[in-house]
């Protein structure tokens, strides 16, 4: 793909994601009713949490498309450099696992997940605005354009730490308030919530390394070279 035609669709998906942003948004008198933004506010879910990070990513690309056309590629490495580090920890593997996650408790019981009542409110193109359609455009950038990952121990670490940042904040909420950010939560026992946070970040890590072999696979070896000792 030619480097406006990757511009214009990096434009075109930073639009989607500030318009889905904007309709939740202005749902919010309606979700209030039904409590689902109360004790903890919209960020306490991980589905909402992942619509700003792909916002701020595509943001991020978009500028350095711009940028590269303007200065050059070896002016904006630090631009390129943040924006490979934050598709390869955080974009990518995030939008994989909600999507993966997310379908995968649907339709093993939507109660514990996505409440039927939830029907009411989100309409079912938003739905999969907010659950689908965030694997494809992930995937697309794979394919699209080459990511130069982290060492591996460098993005692991930096994957278990947004990954701990937001379990302490779901323990936080629940601390504070004595309810589950979601209801399937509320099913555990203190030792399966520790199984169960334990087993999705062994397949969220499980997800980046797919990520990285996918890459790899499509464009090469983009790994960052070792630092040499001195």
């Amino acid at each position: 793909m030619t480097r406006t035609a990757t511009c214009v669709y990096h434009f075109l998906v930073l639009c989607w994601y500030v318009f889905i942003n904007y309709c939740i948004s202005q749902e919010r008198g309606d979700l209030q009713k039904f409590k689902i933004f109360l004790n903890g506010g919209r960020w306490k879910y991980l589905t909402l949490l992942n619509l700003l990070l792909q916002a701020i990513f595509y943001g991020v690309a978009c500028l350095e498309d711009v940028l590269r056309r303007i200065k050059g590629k070896k002016d904006i490495k630090f631009l390129t450099a943040f924006r490979d580090l934050l598709f390869t920890t955080l974009a990518f593997p995030v939008s994989t696992f909600v999507f993966l996650s997310f379908w995968m408790l649907f339709l093993y019981n939507r109660e514990l997940i996505y409440p039927e009542a939830l029907d009411a409110i989100f309409p079912v193109w938003l739905n999969h605005a907010m659950h689908t359609f965030i694997f494809p455009s992930s995937l697309v950038e794979v394919i699209l354009r080459p990511h130069c990952y982290p060492l591996k121990k460098k993005g692991l670490t930096l994957l278990a730490a947004a990954s701990l940042a937001y379990i302490s904040r779901v323990l936080w909420i629940y601390s504070e308030t004595g309810t589950w950010v979601y209801p399937v939560f509320a099913e555990l026992s203190p030792v399966g919530l520790a199984a169960f946070f334990s087993v999705s970040y062994i397949f969220l890590a499980s997800i980046y390394l797919f990520g990285e072999k996918l890459n790899h696979w499509i464009w090469g070896d983009m790994k960052q070279p070792r630092k040499k000792r001195k």
